[in-house]
């Protein structure tokens, strides 16, 4: 069974100006990187679709949707880029690479669910996991994994998934899309305090945050993952895991002060291929969210993509 990776161009025509660190060059980085090292020989590659809009229903608001669409068609037809917060900023091509991007995710969970793959990677952006049911924050316009996994309980009929998010910042907005939904376990780690200054209190019953102060380093993430997140999992039994799988935690990523590095993010794969492997038949899908310095972020999704795909 082979590991799918996802992508297209368009997700690289999303530009938030000069200086922003979700740059289009973050998937360049990665490219180059797999492809240098042999690893994309070992994947199955797909471009990503554009996401049904009913899709993005089961995850965000409707009003929210047609009102983004609209916003970023003007966007489009003007040409200039619009700020929708002092992190998110909208330019012409957004709206395709958003759903692009959502897109990924969903396709990849068909493909998965349909036993064309055992596990994916979607290598997309704008990343998701800030935006809310009905707001766009913190670089993310539409929530990639809270879309897929509710397209795998609303649309496949799976019972029970988990969502996994290792970003060094909290997924307040995944968080805010599944709260006290019972088909889903959300486990996290988090630097605490940080951007968006939320997680510290979880939202629902049906999630297990785990904040960290600055400085912690790999060592202390895999003991807190140990008690926290595997035994939940465990119990759960989840059909399908989907990962948010940042890796600005990374020790050499400005955007936050946690000290992981390739071979925590290693671990932690593994750990959720073994739970994968006992109770969903493997199935994984993995979206790219955070991971800002383009060195250490393509090592890490290299790393990740090892364990993927057993290589």
């Amino acid at each position: 069974m082979s590991t799918a990776f996802f992508s297209h161009p368009d997700c690289r025509r999303h530009d938030m100006g000069p200086g922003h660190p979700e740059c289009p060059e973050r998937l360049g980085a990665i490219d180059d990187y797999l492809l240098k090292h042999g690893l994309l020989d070992a994947l199955d590659r797909h471009e990503a679709p554009l996401v049904d809009l009913k899709d993005l229903g089961l995850a965000h608001e409707s009003h929210y949707v047609l009102e983004l669409q609209d916003l970023l068609a003007t966007v489009a037809a003007t040409g200039e880029r619009r700020a929708l917060d002092p992190d998110t900023v909208a330019s012409p091509h957004t709206w395709q690479a958003a759903l692009r991007a959502a897109g990924a995710a969903v396709a990849a969970t068909d493909l998965v669910l349909d036993g064309q793959a055992e596990n994916a990677f979607c290598a997309v952006r704008p990343p998701g996991h800030h935006a809310t049911r009905d707001a766009a924050m913190g670089f993310c316009f539409l929530n990639n994994v809270a879309v897929a996994a509710r397209h795998a309980l609303d649309v496949r009929g799976l019972e029970r998934v988990a969502i996994v998010d290792f970003d060094v910042h909290h997924g307040n907005g995944t968080e805010d899309i599944i709260a006290n939904d019972d088909r889903v376990l959300m486990v996290s780690f988090f630097q605490h305090p940080l951007y968006p200054y939320s997680g510290a209190v979880p939202k629902g019953t049906n999630m297990i945050n785990v904040p960290v102060p600055p400085y912690t380093r790999g060592p202390e993430v895999r003991e807190l993952i140990e008690v926290h997140w595997l035994p939940r999992l465990e119990a759960f039994a989840p059909q399908m895991i989907f990962v948010s799988a940042g890796f600005d935690a990374h020790r050499e990523d400005d955007l936050g002060q946690l000290g992981l590095v390739e071979s925590d993010y290693e671990w932690i794969t593994l750990k959720l291929k073994d739970i994968a492997d006992r109770h969903a038949q493997g199935r994984i899908v993995s979206c790219l969210e955070g991971g800002y310095n383009l060195r250490a972020l393509a090592r890490s999704v290299a790393a990740h993509v090892r364990v993927l795909a057993g290589v």
